[in-house]
């Protein structure tokens, strides 16, 4: 019983550790700001190393559930190149997001499943169907917290491997939006000028996300009407 619990108890642990001892004020443009020579120094000497500690860094941002997601994103992005950072964003926040998924899975998964009602049975069954499309859309637009998508799925039935290719394609455009407006932040902070994650989720870029989730979506929507097609057939 105690090891089924204990990834999760770990996650937990950390999350509350990181505000004990004060490390979300690091997490900030303001660091990043005050630091960027030295961080931008670092990175052209050791350009291998430092990826690999962004990477590392950023896997534990999500995987302890962590504030600062969007932070850490835009300062890839500053310190790595639009491409580089997406790239190594999407790797990251995917390996993070399948420790959660698993460590919430072994630990509450069946409890849950078991004491939930016939709503939820139902919710189950049909995110099972439809698991690729409805993660897709939970990715693409940010309707919900990036952990607590993390942790539904792993409730409902989904598999490991639907969860990774469902968080690994989904997150992609958003990313890469972030990573985007962090490639140009240093002339944000040459002009003084504040600079706020809020402002990157502008109306097109939202509308654009809504577009990708309808793509997604397709999928389902056909199923749907096949379904209820063939229904209305057999009753003729």
């Amino acid at each position: 019983m105690l090891k089924r619990w204990l990834p999760l108890g770990l996650l937990v642990a950390g999350l509350i550790a990181f505000f004990a001892l004060g490390l979300d004020r690091y997490i900030s443009f303001e660091t990043l700001k005050t630091h960027r020579a030295a961080l931008l120094d670092f990175v052209g000497a050791y350009p291998l190393g430092a990826v690999l500690l962004y990477g590392l860094a950023y896997v534990a941002v999500v995987a302890f559930s962590l504030p600062g997601g969007a932070v850490m994103t835009v300062a890839g992005g500053f310190l790595f190149g639009t491409a580089l950072a997406t790239a190594v964003v999407v790797v990251a926040a995917t390996v993070g997001a399948a420790l959660v998924f698993l460590a919430a899975k072994t630990a509450l998964g069946d409890v849950l499943r078991n004491r939930a009602g016939p709503f939820v049975a139902r919710m189950e069954e049909g995110f099972r169907a439809n698991a690729l499309s409805y993660l897709l859309v939970l990715r693409l637009v940010p309707l919900f917290p990036f952990f607590v998508v993390n942790l539904v799925p792993a409730f409902l039935g989904v598999t490991l491997r639907v969860f990774v290719v469902g968080t690994l394609i989904g997150i992609v455009p958003g990313t890469f939006v972030y990573a985007s407006v962090g490639a140009g932040l240093g002339s944000v902070f040459d002009a003084g000028e504040s600079f706020s994650a809020r402002g990157v989720l502008t109306p097109e870029v939202v509308l654009a996300l809504v577009g990708f989730a309808f793509l997604a979506m397709i999928p389902v929507l056909y199923r749907r009407f096949r379904s209820k097609e063939s229904r209305g057939g057999s009753t003729t």
